[in-house]
């Protein structure tokens, strides 16, 4: 009998499609008549791309195989800019642009035969983590319409989560690849600074941000890393690692192997759902063979690095939108820039040498343990009316990314983290948990993901919001 690709693993789909069991046009009219069923609940797909992905599938199928993506339906991010598509960036500024090129990893996830089907929701300029904007609205939480999906990439989660694409791309500066998997019960992988090289970037020796993969299963994320990863020339500071690294076998032991379990990474306030949730998953590293321990890196000052370099950004960034179009944007990102621009040299100096010291610090850490687990979000998916938490535990924040800072504190290390499905709330709605790696071991963090997706079977788990 035909297997249905909705649903269907990316890795499973991949090897269908290059050995001619099922069309490249099959595959996607699936996925357009999943996106027509269900976008309409969610709103995840922003701008689609149906006559432009319908020629590019027929010229496959007409064709060799083009690649490992050869086929595969991909949804892209909306801060990512795409030749013939709009790419608004969630604002009204950029509201009817069509770009006449593509970013680097649109352009190498092409190369590699994977079929553009359309942009994914994102909040302005990526700015927050719950997913909405003037041009398009909100993006809905697929296992409770009722409640925010995250952000930035929220739009990319609700579409894996809801089978309306089998793999999408996502960015991350502060836990916008982490947080809307965790929400939306997907897999999504920050990679270490430099494995997935941005181009265009202004920033490009000196930034956070990272552009990563997200999918349904650990290994449908690292076939897709196997196309992003490898070094460009024309970007600074890229690793020198080829994308095919990615592509080996993910199975390990891991006996022996010693994990840091932190429930509130050193002292962050964290919502008990949330903790109940994970502590039902220590023992499943204690069955891997693991060596267990509570434990949390000295990330003092990680706060202050983190909103210090995201000022920095965004004023790089934006400030001109801020002089042009300051009636355009959203106060959040307002507030962002302005502290960019009253930024000193020194106060950039001496973020500079904070996270010197912090990177010594950790190193330390990851001397004695090989993985770091703790709390992808602080909270459960909150009301979609809700712009961002303001509390958590009753400890009042003091901005709208505060209460994100169990994912941004792992940032400023730049240590590989991936957030992998870990649970429900009493409510049913998805908790993630974070896997940090050691400096640069981004295919470790692949192997313990996959050992945890494989032992718990979280990920298979269908969101309500295909049911009604």
């Amino acid at each position: 009998m035909p297997v249905d690709p909705i649903f269907e693993d990316a890795t499973n789909l991949a090897a269908r499609l290059q050995s001619r069991d099922i069309s490249a046009v099959e595959v996607l009219k699936a996925h357009l008549e999943q996106i027509e069923r269900v976008n309409p609940s969610v709103n995840a797909i922003c701008t689609l791309a149906a006559d432009q992905a319908m020629e590019t599938a027929r010229k496959l199928d007409d064709g060799p195989v083009s690649g490992p993506l050869h086929g595969v339906p991909v949804g892209i991010k909306d801060l990512s800019p795409t030749m013939g598509i709009r790419t608004t960036f969630g604002s009204p500024i950029f509201e009817n642009w069509v770009p006449d090129y593509d970013s680097l990893p649109v352009e190498r996830l092409k190369k590699a035969g994977a079929v553009v089907i359309g942009k994914t929701n994102t909040p302005e300029f990526g700015a927050g983590s719950q997913t909405f904007n003037p041009v398009f609205g909100p993006t809905l939480n697929p296992y409770d319409v009722t409640k925010t999906c995250g952000g930035s990439s929220g739009g990319s989660a609700v579409a894996l989560a809801c089978g309306m694409v089998p793999l999408a791309t996502g960015s991350d500066l502060g836990g916008s690849l982490r947080n809307p998997a965790a929400w939306c019960n997907i897999v999504g992988f920050r990679t270490s600074i430099g494995r997935v090289p941005s181009y265009p970037n202004s920033l490009g020796y000196n930034s956070f941000s990272v552009q990563g993969p997200m999918g349904r299963t650990v290994d449908d994320v690292a076939l897709q890393l196997s196309v992003l990863a490898g070094p460009d020339a024309r970007v600074p500071g890229c690793l020198p690692e080829p994308g095919k690294t990615f592509a080996a076998d993910l199975n390990r032991s891991f006996k022996g192997v010693r994990v840091a379990w932190s429930p509130d990474l050193g002292g962050y306030p964290v919502d008990v759902q949330i903790t109940r949730a994970l502590e039902k998953q220590r023992e499943v590293f204690t069955d891997l063979g693991c060596i267990v321990e509570e434990a949390s890196p000295d990330l003092s000052d990680a706060d202050e690095i983190f909103h210090v370099f995201r000022a920095y950004k965004f004023a790089s960034d934006y400030r001109r939108h801020l002089e042009e179009h300051p009636e355009k944007l959203k106060q959040t990102v307002v507030w962002n820039i302005e502290q960019g621009l009253a930024l000193t040299a020194m106060d950039l100096a001496d973020a500079e040498i904070k996270r010197t010291q912090l990177h010594g610090r950790v190193a330390e850490f990851f001397g004695k343990y090989d993985f770091l687990l703790c709390p992808v979000t602080s909270v459960p998916p909150f009301p979609i009316e809700q712009e961002y938490v303001t509390e958590v535990n009753g400890r009042k924040l003091d901005n709208y990314i505060q209460w994100m800072a169990t994912c941004y504190a792992i940032t400023v290390t730049d240590h590989p983290a991936i957030s992998a499905p870990a649970g429900f709330t009493d409510e049913g709605l998805p908790v993630g948990l974070q896997i940090v790696g050691g400096y640069r071991q981004d295919f470790s963090v692949l192997q313990m993901a996959k050992a945890f997706e494989s032992a718990t079977q979280f990920g298979r788990t269908r969101p309500s919001v295909l049911s009604q």
